[in-house]
């Protein structure tokens, strides 16, 4: 099961450690890091090394949005030694292709993000999976192209409209409801939380981003689909 820290931040390490474990009894667990903009909590590396240790956990959802605290869940697993049981996915959606693409090593042993658990692929979701093929490629080859540096950069630029960076992410739903309401996927962009709609701005942000970056949505697809899918 996914396990979110998340509103236990009055907790200490042990007591969230108790926790995890407590949970790991019934299920196995898929930690899942989440940055504290949204309502995560910065955790230590001493935690994610102690969480990694757990044998209930099989995978860890990675989304911090920073570099620094990524690189202490990869750290973390490989200082366990347990690289080969627990799975590493990418929540990072600033990162995408930076985090699919980095082998990380350390003392001779080494780990790589296997997949994404990314609200920006509930988009141009057939897109993604062609661009996850292409970074498996590229890693396996050890040569990383250009053309994975420019796309990595505009995979960021979408991201930061759908998601309202510029408004630290109030309005991180309803912009991916936005862009699957043009596409007639949803009949508005309505979400749980009633003030929670787009930011002042935000809808200029996505203009600029679906005209520039066609190329990373499902446009054409859905549009073929959507009679039948809805049917």
């Amino acid at each position: 099961g996914l396990i979110s820290l998340a509103g236990l931040d009055d907790l200490t390490n042990d007591e969230l450690l108790a926790h995890a474990s407590a949970v790991g009894e019934v299920i196995p667990l898929f930690g899942f890091y989440l940055q504290p903009a949204v309502g995560g909590r910065p955790l230590d590396v001493d935690f994610w090394r102690r969480f990694a240790s757990l044998e209930s956990v099989v995978a860890i959802k990675v989304a911090p949005f920073s570099r620094y605290r990524t690189l202490d869940v990869a750290r973390a697993v490989l200082e366990t030694g347990r690289e080969k049981d627990v799975v590493l996915y990418t929540g990072n959606d600033d990162s995408i292709v930076f985090d699919l693409l980095s082998r990380y090593r350390l003392g001779g042993r080494q780990v790589s993000i296997a997949g994404g658990l990314l609200g920006q692929w509930a988009v141009g979701t057939a897109r993604a999976v062609e661009q996850l093929e292409s970074i498996k490629t590229w890693r396996a080859a050890g040569t990383i192209p250009a053309e994975a540096l420019v796309l990595a950069q505009e995979i960021t630029d979408l991201n930061a409209a759908l998601f309202d960076a510029a408004n630290n992410f109030a309005g991180c739903i309803a912009g991916i409801h936005e862009v699957l309401r043009r596409q007639g996927l949803l009949a508005g962009t309505w979400c749980l939380d009633p003030e929670e709609r787009l930011s002042s701005g935000q809808l200029e942000e996505i203009d600029r981003v679906l005209r520039a970056y066609p190329h990373l949505l499902d446009d054409g697809l859905v549009g073929e689909s959507l009679d039948a899918w809805l049917s």
